[in-house]
């Protein structure tokens, strides 16, 4: 097994599927499969979700609306999302234990390094909402902070694409896949991996981003096993 311990960040629009909003019961399905094959390979595995589905705090600030109370749905947003998940993966035959970064009994606890450590040494899958707890930070920066919290070896961006490019693949068919790239080099490349403060703090601790598509049933076991499909970001 190549990571022990991994963070796997996923975006709330992946949820929506084929829909336009919400949560797709099959793409839930899906992801919850596969994390399971991951887990049962004995990955250790703390994940955190994004809000995009179904509230972004940006979008509400770009209209009008207080930029704080924005975030703060945001993150109820991802809150939601990751009960979601939990439900799905306990459906599965999962262990789980949901944290989160704003206290909301009896949901959930509030994230602390030692309940996500402890969860995950007792064999759970670790799902952490409610972003940092904070306004102002995105979700990249919300798992950037807590997989350097539970010592991960590496990010795991799972999206709908299988790599990083120097341009959309979706919309230009001769765009060209990174195999591996420094953070310095996707900075000058202005590449649109993380958000600036997450890649920082990954830059600064030494914490390797692996972006790849999830989408694709097997690739989580993949990636965790060792095989090369996607991009890696790294010092």
């Amino acid at each position: 097994m190549k990571y022990r311990r991994i963070l796997l960040k996923l975006s709330g629009e992946s949820l929506m599927g084929e829909q336009d909003y919400g949560i797709s019961p099959q793409v839930l399905e899906q992801y919850a499969l596969e994390i399971k094959a991951a887990k049962e390979k004995g990955c250790e595995i703390g994940i955190v979700i994004g809000g995009g589905n179904i509230f972004r705090g940006l979008q509400g600030a770009a209209k009008g609306m207080d930029r704080v109370q924005g975030d703060y749905m945001g993150m109820l947003a991802t809150v939601i999302n990751s009960m979601a998940l939990q439900a799905e993966l306990e459906k599965q035959g999962v262990k789980t234990e949901l944290l989160s970064g704003l206290a909301i009994e009896p949901i959930c606890a509030e994230h602390s390094r030692k309940r996500a450590k402890d969860a995950m040494e007792e064999g759970k899958v670790v799902i952490i909402g409610g972003g940092t707890g904070n306004p102002y930070f995105t979700t990249d920066t919300a798992s950037t902070l807590r997989a350097i919290e539970i010592e991960a070896d590496v990010i795991l961006k799972g999206t709908r694409v299988d790599g990083v490019y120097n341009a959309d693949p979706e919309k230009d068919s001769n765009a060209t896949k990174y195999s591996e790239l420094s953070f310095d080099e996707a900075l000058s490349k202005k590449l649109k991996i993380m958000d600036l403060t997450a890649f920082a703090l990954c830059q600064e601790n030494n914490l390797p981003i692996y972006v790849f598509d999830m989408n694709t049933i097997g690739n989580l076991q993949k990636v965790v096993m060792g095989d090369h499909i996607g991009t890696l970001v790294r010092n």
